[in-house]
């Protein structure tokens, strides 16, 4: 199994992507974690380019094709989320008709330095992933203050902040396996 992580912000020492590391090593041993790190190189949509999107587009379409869940992790910026973040998942949601989004299990968690820890953020893209087709947990996991939420190590400093990011992993990867099971047993029974 495979859960692909997407932090919503490209700055290099982002607390998002802090926040995602924090979860990579909550997961099971035997679910690969991989972290999707091209978001900055992804162009604005346009339909235009729709059927043609260039490199970046396809290297992130196939990134989600080929994960079993998305972990994604964002940054709050005038109570939505980030710009470049939509931008990426507008791609992902086209065409409509094949999007790799398409019943894709995801999460979504967010920090911020402020004291809401990107509460609207997460909501507003648990929104759009579902109506991009995914099929999204519906928890969050708002870490305010993030300034102070690591130690020195990158991990948490709060152990009941831990706990329920642990939770929200577990659902992740409990939903990835019972639809990996669901794809199974419908490809033994179509050979049946």
């Amino acid at each position: 199994m495979r859960i692909l992580g997407v932090s919503g912000s490209l700055r290099g020492d982002s607390h998002n992507s802090l926040l995602l590391a924090a979860a990579a090593r909550l997961l099971p041993a035997d679910v690969r974690y991989v972290r999707f790190d091209g978001l900055k190189a992804i162009p604005p949509f346009d339909e235009d380019d729709e059927h043609e999107p260039g490199d970046a587009v396809e290297r992130w379409r196939n990134a989600i094709a080929h994960a079993d869940g998305l972990l994604f992790a964002t940054p709050e910026y005038n109570a939505s989320i980030p710009g470049q973040l939509k931008n990426a998942i507008d791609w992902a949601s086209r065409p409509f008709e094949t999007t790799v989004l398409r019943n894709k299990n995801a999460a979504v968690i967010g920090a911020s330095s402020s004291m809401f820890g990107a509460v609207w953020a997460q909501a507003e893209l648990r929104k759009v992933l579902a109506t991009a087709g995914a099929r999204v947990i519906e928890r969050d996991l708002p870490l305010p203050y993030a300034l102070e939420a690591f130690d020195a190590n990158g991990q948490l400093r709060d152990r009941e902040l831990e706990q329920r990011l642990e939770e929200i992993v577990d659902e992740l990867v409990e939903e990835a396996r019972f639809t990996l099971d669901a794809r199974g047993a419908a490809r033994v029974g179509s050979m049946a």
